[in-house]
């Protein structure tokens, strides 16, 4: 066994040197191809790059975790409404809303909100009301409650 015919290994192999001429085989597009981006100078395409279709990522629905399932949303119902369904006296509660069909979903509870008029002397008891709400119900003699 000679010495030169001893497999090489990585260490021992000599550095591929590209564009030196026609006689290192490795001259004239120095291993690029012929056209094309990748054979320009500079050139630099990013992996996720997928060649101008759609990537995968803009593909693939978005997975894990969201806030919204946490969102506290409320059944709102206007003064208009309660001047509508209820007489002078009444107490409105959500059960007595849901049992009438004026609201269908209770949600996470029911918030009573200004718009329109209040003539009549309502309780009204709710989870939350806006501040214009309250004021207009305790000027008509009604009382708004808090559950």
């Amino acid at each position: 066994m000679k010495l030169e015919s001893l497999p090489k290994s990585n260490e021992m192999k000599a550095r591929k040197r590209v564009g030196r001429g026609p006689g290192s085989g490795m001259g004239k597009t120095s291993t690029r191809g012929e056209n094309g981006q990748k054979s320009r100078s500079g050139a630099s395409i990013s992996p996720w790059f997928q060649g101008g279709q759609t990537p995968i990522y803009r593909r693939i629905p978005k997975r894990g975790f969201n806030n919204a399932q946490f969102e506290v949303k409320y059944a709102t119902i206007n003064l208009s409404t309660l001047e509508r369904y209820f007489n002078d006296g009444d107490a409105v509660t959500p059960e007595v809303l849901k049992e009438r069909g004026i609201v269908k979903k209770q949600l996470s509870g029911i918030k009573v909100l200004a718009n329109g008029e209040l003539t009549k002397k309502l309780t009204v008891k709710a989870h939350r009301f806006s501040s214009a709400a309250v004021t207009k119900i305790e000027k008509a003699g009604g009382k708004a409650e808090v559950i």
